[in-house]
């Protein structure tokens, strides 16, 4: 079992200090023992401890930077919400496929903001834009939040103001099971809690430091419990050998363990495995042992956001997911809805 994550090294920005949340982590984390430094700012952080890169590179994602939110200007976020939310960047899992290896770029650590009533009442003014239109933001673009969030809450925070709210929906998704914290928090239906899930072959090779499946379809089934509306990522869904079997035992099982309650207005958001030019380089760099299948020739080039091009599956590839996942999921959950494929 994948444990609840401790940084083994904590920066604080001078301004962090100015906020309650600052002040209660920075009290938190000294009686915890752990060591503490201070930066002017995140990008001041260097000489992370290690021989190599490779060192360095995991020493890093086992680093916590605690901050402010300057930007305050929401980044869109098509096609799960309207807009992205920042509580957070970074992610403590070692996931081989990850898009935030190459969005992290040289700074890999984690980063959490502690002006979170200055993000939420961005938040509102968003919600106030788009009146009468239902607003929603997604909380886990550039980080996977419930696996910081048991030692900053600022996503419980969240959850009860979107909790509170008529026009605004919060969503995100994680790859931990650490969610006995949230499992109280006054939701009033407004949060969809959404679970990341694969197959065994990929949780085993590409999701190194994240929960089992067994676990995260454990902590699903407790979210279901505590009244959530809940979905499913499956991504990304990656063609092995022995995929079809894969994938619909992993569905399976999930049926199998939800309530049947859970399934009523279910969610799944399909996602199939992609991959840039940079993000190959920093693959392989990070991860060169990975199997990791990142072979051009045999896939289809794509333009992405930002004219920043990708690689994806084949079109006759692409129908066999579609068509052989959404088979999967119309026979096991009847009452679900495929969000969308991409």
């Amino acid at each position: 079992m994948v444990k609840p994550f401790v940084p083994q090294l904590v920066y604080f920005e001078p301004s962090a200090l100015d906020y309650p949340l600052g002040k209660e982590l920075y009290e938190k984390f000294e009686n915890m023992g752990l060591e503490i430094r201070q930066t002017t700012s995140h990008n001041q952080v260097r000489n992370l401890p290690g021989e190599n890169d490779f060192q360095r590179y995991r020493n890093a994602k086992s680093t916590l930077v605690v901050g402010v939110r300057k930007t305050l200007k929401f980044d869109t976020s098509k096609p799960s919400a309207e807009y992205a939310i920042p509580f957070a960047t970074g992610c403590m899992g070692h996931c081989h496929y990850c898009y935030l290896q190459t969005t992290m770029g040289s700074k890999p650590y984690i980063r959490t903001y502690v002006n979170t009533d200055e993000i939420l009442e961005s938040a509102d003014k968003y919600m106030e834009e788009r009146a009468p239109e239902v607003t929603r933001f997604e909380a886990s673009c550039t980080s996977d939040i419930v696996g910081v969030d048991h030692l900053t809450h600022t996503l419980k925070r969240a959850i009860e103001h979107f909790g509170k709210t008529d026009k605004g929906r919060l969503r995100f998704v994680t790859k931990f099971a650490h969610v006995d914290h949230l499992l109280d928090a006054k939701h009033n239906g407004r949060t969809r809690f959404r679970f990341s899930m694969n197959d065994d072959y990929v949780i085993k090779y590409f999701e190194p430091g994240t929960s089992r499946l067994k676990e995260r379809i454990e902590a699903a089934c407790k979210v279901a419990d505590a009244g959530y509306p809940l979905g499913f990522i499956i991504a990304p869904i990656y063609l092995h050998e022995g995929w079809k079997e894969g994938y619909g035992e992993m569905l399976e099982h999930l049926a199998e363990s939800l309530p049947e309650h859970a399934k009523n207005g279910l969610t799944f958001e399909l996602i199939q495995h992609r991959f840039t030019q940079p993000a190959k380089r920093v693959i392989q760099k990070n991860y060169p042992m990975s199997k990791l299948e990142l072979d051009e020739s045999k896939r289809k080039w794509k333009w992405g956001r930002y004219g920043i091009g990708k690689y994806v599956y084949q079109d006759e590839e692409q129908e066999e997911i579609k068509h052989t996942l959404g088979h999967y999921i119309d026979e096991l959950f009847p009452k679900a809805r495929i969000e969308y494929f991409t």
